[in-house]
């Protein structure tokens, strides 16, 4: 009441009406409780018409009156958001990145804080550093619907001080590096102390030079998000293959290239084709061990990662 005294103010009637309003989008009495306990300015802060105004604008990404009820369940400080003033303006400038209405949803159904964010000088600033830093202006808007969180994360304490990681010290070149972070966005949101420098003193101790780490980080961005136990279970299967005919002849890149391709490879293809990935890899260690520029990874800079078919495919399968 202290937090809300307007509360005091409503009759029986009105009361018991603005419970119901929650209830029917589906709330249990826990939910709806443990709403009202951390935010009871949502129960008596707003007017009624005001409340169905912007529960009807959430629904407009395609979400259902239930899905509403259960994210304003979760964070009912969104009914204090303007919708003119802070998410028409938001929505307006997310489409215009090319979100999708779907996009849209996602981004409020993963990371609602998303809507509280202040755009000219959050959001903004974070789109025109990734577009700084090489990003397609094509592959922003996937970015964000794949990893939501990148715009609520510190542009200065967090996102910056990764991409200079990966530059400095990952190995990652400054022409790859945009499309790296678009590839996998998911980077970003991990901690350069305890993960980061981690997985590259790891593979710097496999005899790995930086400047082909890079490349391998700069293709499957992922690899630097691994837990090590898992990487010394793909070291240890490559290993078994160093005595075979077909790898052995590559020498002391052996272990690596099996380590590489077995990361990178997906589960799906023939054999012939798993075959065709090995020898593509083997190609451009030659190359760039001979000191020849490949700027065939320059193709692959929207954002997505074409499969064979011509689909979109952002997911890559550890094969153990």
């Amino acid at each position: 009441m202290s937090q809300c005294p307007q509360l005091l103010s409503f009759s029986t009637e009105e009361l018991k009406s603005r419970v119901q309003f929650f209830l029917d989008m589906g709330m249990n009495d826990e939910d709806f409780g443990t709403m009202v306990f951390d935010y009871p300015q949502v129960l008596g802060y707003f007017s009624m018409e005001e409340m169905k105004q912007k529960v009807h604008y959430l629904m407009e990404f395609g979400s259902s009156y239930e899905d509403v009820g259960r994210l304003l369940a979760f964070r009912p400080e969104l009914m204090r958001c303007s919708i003119e003033e802070r998410w028409k303006p938001l929505v307006k400038y997310l489409y215009y990145l090319g979100v999708s209405k779907d996009g849209m949803r996602r981004i409020l159904t993963i990371k609602p804080m998303v809507f509280f964010v202040d755009l000219e000088s959050n959001i903004v600033p974070k789109v025109q550093f990734l577009r700084n830093i090489g990003v397609r202006e094509t592959a922003i808007g996937n970015m964000l619907v794949k990893f939501p969180p990148l715009l609520t994360y510190s542009l200065y304490k967090k996102i910056q001080p990764v991409v200079i990681f990966l530059l400095a010290k990952a190995g990652v070149a400054k022409r790859d590096i945009g499309k790296a972070i678009a590839l996998g966005p998911e980077l970003l949101g991990c901690s350069i102390h305890h993960k980061l420098e981690v997985n590259v003193k790891y593979f710097l101790a496999l005899g790995i030079p930086l400047r082909l780490l890079g490349e391998m980080v700069a293709d499957f961005l992922m690899l630097l998000r691994y837990n090590t136990d898992i990487l010394r279970l793909a070291e240890d299967y490559g290993s078994a293959f160093e005595g075979s005919h077909r790898v052995s002849k590559f020498g002391h890149f052996t272990k690596l290239l099996v380590y590489y391709c077995f990361l990178f490879t997906g589960s799906s293809g023939t054999d012939e084709e798993f075959d065709q990935r090995v020898q593509a890899v083997v190609e451009r260690h030659r190359r760039f061990e001979s000191g020849v520029i490949d700027n065939s990874s320059d193709s692959q800079t929207d954002g997505s990662i074409e499969s064979d078919n011509g689909s979109s495919d952002s997911q890559c399968t550890v094969i153990i």
